[in-house]
């Protein structure tokens, strides 16, 4: 079973010659796996297989992406971890590995953004701050 992919997945393997180029036609549904069905995608450069879920916030975690996403909405409305899990019910070890991986990732995208981009974090907050409308701050 082969099917062509939308654009976003690249291939992960470095030392292919399609590594880190988005829609090129490269990967493919190679199979499905686990206990979700989960995509094991496929280069067709370097035959490399990965999971969809591969380079991802969710990879490596085995609770459903849409509990997690509630768990992040809880604590960033202000629950403690224990109230996050009571009401998503998870455990609050759990939860809590949930939120150091967010925000581990939350840090890592915005350093690769500043880098990329060139600017620095206070540069940043000054312009941000400027678009919005004095009503709303």
């Amino acid at each position: 079973m082969v099917i062509s992919l939308r654009p976003d997945f690249f291939c992960p393997n470095e030392a292919c010659g399609d590594y880190g180029k988005r829609g090129s036609g490269n990967i493919v549904v190679y199979d499905t796996y686990g206990k979700y069905r989960r995509k094991l995608l496929k280069c067709r450069t370097c035959n490399a297989r990965f999971s969809e879920r591969h380079s991802t916030f969710f990879f490596g975690l085995h609770t459903k992406e849409t509990k997690i996403k509630e768990v992040i909405f809880y604590l960033l409305e202000g629950m403690s971890f224990r109230e996050a899990a009571d009401a998503s019910d998870l455990d609050k070890d759990t939860v809590q590995r949930i939120w150091k991986r967010f925000l581990l990732y939350c840090e890592e995208s915005m350093d690769s953004l500043l880098k990329e981009f060139n600017i620095k974090l206070e540069d940043l907050i000054q312009l941000l701050y400027r678009r919005i409308p004095r009503r709303a701050r």
